[in-house]
C-alpha cells in the first residue's frame, strides 16, 4: 500500500492532535529557545547600533589628542608634557591632510543663573567648535572671533544646560547673565541636541570664547585637548602619522623618546567596538542556543515514548502495507511539525519580547531579518535530527511483533 504525501502529514497531525497538551509542552522548550536567541541577538544588534550612532556624532573623520599619561606603579598620575597653542600652530603647519583644528580648556565650575547653580563643565574654545566637532546651534549665535579676541564674556550653553536650571524655551535665558566661577557672562546660543559620545556630554557644558576662558577663568596656556578634523576616511593614517611628527618635533623627542601624548582615531573605535558588541552578541546567542538544544532533546524523548505508546498502531499500519519509508517519514514529519510550528511561536514572542524591552525599558534592539531565518532553520534542523532516531526505531519494528504488544 503506497501512501502519499499529503495523507502522510495528515496522519501525523492528527496524532498530535490527539494529545494537544503533549504537543504543547514539548514545542514549549523551541518556543523559549528561539525567541532567546532572537532576542538576544536583538539586543546585541541594539547595542551595536547604539555604539556606532555615538561614535558617528563625534565624526568618523576626527581625531583628539590628549597630553599623555605617567604611570607609576599601576597608578596614572599627570605628566609634566603639556598641550599649548604652539603644538596647534605646529599641527597645522605640517599636517597637510588636516583640514581644521580646534582646541579646548575645560575645567568644571559653580555656574549661577538666578536662584538656581549648578556644577557644569566650562569649555574654552576658538570659533570652529561647531565645524570641527560636528554641533549645531538650536537658538541663538556661536561666539565670534571679534569676540574671542576682545575677551568677550560670552557663553553658549549646551542642550542639557537649560535642563538644570529648569527652562523649557531658550528664549528665556538668551541674551540674559549667568555666573561662571562668579563672573557674569550673557548667554548668546543655545546647542541643539547631540547626545553623549565617547569624547564626554557635550550637552551638559558651556563653552566660552578661548581668550576668555585663558585669562578669565583658566589661568593657564595648557590645553585639554586638540581636536583635528581629517580630509577623509582614507587619509587619516596619513594625517595621524603627520599630527605624531609635528608633537613630536615641537616637544623636541628624541627617536627613542615615547610619545608624551595620545591621539584617539575614532574609526578604529569603531571598528574595535563594533567587534567587541559582534563577539557579546554571538556569545548571548550561544547561551539562548542552549535552551534550543535541550528542547530537540525534549522533542526526542517524548517521540521516543511516542513510538513506545503507539507500538500496536505501528504494526497495524505495517500489516496493511505501510512501507518502513511510510512510518520513518510519519514519526519524522511530527517532529518537524512541531519543531516548525514552536519555531513560528518561537520568532513571535522573540519579535514581541524585543519590541517589549526597547519600549517599556528604553533598550535598544534590532531585529533583523537574518536572525528569524537562522533561527527559522535551525528550528526545522532540530526537528530532522533529533526526530531521525524514534522514527528509525518506529520503521524498523517487526510488524509481528507490534501487533503483539500490549
Amino acid at each position: 500500500m503506497q501512501v502519499s504525501l499529503t495523507e502522510t502529514l495528515s496522519i501525523s497531525i492528527d496524532a498530535l492532535r490527539a494529545n494537544k497538551m503533549r504537543s504543547i509542552l514539548t514545542m514549549l522548550g523551541i518556543i523559549i529557545g528561539i525567541a532567546a536567541v532572537i532576542t538576544m541577538i536583538a539586543l546585541g544588534n541594539g547595542a551595536q547600533n547604539a555604539i556606532q550612532e555615538r561614535i558617528a556624532r563625534l565624526g568618523t573623520t576626527v581625531l583628539q589628542i590628549n597630553p599623555q599619561r605617567v604611570h607609576q606603579g599601576g597608578v596614572g598620575t599627570a605628566t609634566s608634557a603639556k598641550l599649548t597653542t604652539k603644538d596647534v600652530d605646529m599641527i597645522r603647519e605640517r599636517s597637510p591632510n588636516v583640514v581644521a583644528v580646534n582646541w579646548q580648556q575645560d575645567r568644571d565650575l559653580q555656574v549661577t543663573w538666578k536662584n538656581k547653580n549648578t556644577r557644569l563643565q566650562i569649555t574654552g574654545t576658538p570659533t570652529n567648535f561647531l565645524d570641527v566637532r560636528g554641533f549645531k546651534l538650536a537658538q541663538g549665535r556661536m561666539f565670534s572671533e571679534a569676540d574671542d579676541a576682545a575677551r568677550r564674556k560670552v557663553a553658549v550653553l549646551g542642550s542639557e544646560v537649560l535642563a538644570q536650571f529648569e527652562i523649557d524655551d531658550p528664549f528665556e535665558i538668551l541674551d540674559q547673565q549667568l555666573r561662571i566661577g562668579g563672573r557674569a557672562f550673557t548667554v548668546v546660543g543655545v546647542l541643539a541636541e547631540k547626545g553623549a559620545g565617547f569624547g564626554g556630554d557635550g550637552d551638559r557644558q558651556v563653552l566660552i570664547p578661548f581668550q576668555t576662558g585663558r585669562h578669565e577663568i583658566f589661568g593657564t596656556d595648557r590645553i585639554n585637548d586638540i581636536w583635528t578634523l581629517v580630509s577623509s576616511e582614507d587619509s587619516i593614517a596619513m594625517a595621524m602619522a603627520e599630527i605624531q611628527g609635528a608633537l613630536r618635533r615641537a616637544h623636541r623627542l628624541r627617536p627613542e623618546q615615547a610619545d608624551d601624548f595620545q591621539m584617539r582615531n575614532q574609526a578604529d573605535l569603531l571598528e574595535t567596538m563594533g567587534e567587541t558588541t559582534r563577539t557579546f552578541t554571538l556569545l548571548l546567542a550561544g547561551v539562548a542556543a542552549v535552551s534550543l538544544l535541550v528542547g530537540g532533546i525534549g522533542i526526542m524523548n517524548i517521540m521516543l515514548v511516542s513510538v513506545t505508546e503507539r507500538t500496536r498502531e505501528i504494526g497495524v499500519r505495517k500489516a496493511l502495507g505501510a512501507t518502513r519509508g511510510n512510518v520513518l517519514f510519519q514519526f519524522l514529519a511530527e517532529a518537524v511539525i512541531l519543531c516548525i510550528v514552536g519555531g513560528i511561536l518561537g520568532i513571535a514572542v522573540g519579535v514581541g519580547g524585543a519590541a517589549q524591552l526597547s519600549s517599556s525599558m528604553g533598550w535598544k534592539t534590532a531585529v533583523d531579518v537574518q536572525s528569524i531565518l537562522l533561527a527559522f532553520a535551525f528550528a526545522s534542523g532540530i526537528g530532522v535530527v533529533f526526530g531521525v532516531w524514534p522514527a528509525r526505531r518506529a520503521a524498523a519494528m517487526d510488524p509481528i511483533e507490534a501487533l503483539r504488544y500490549e
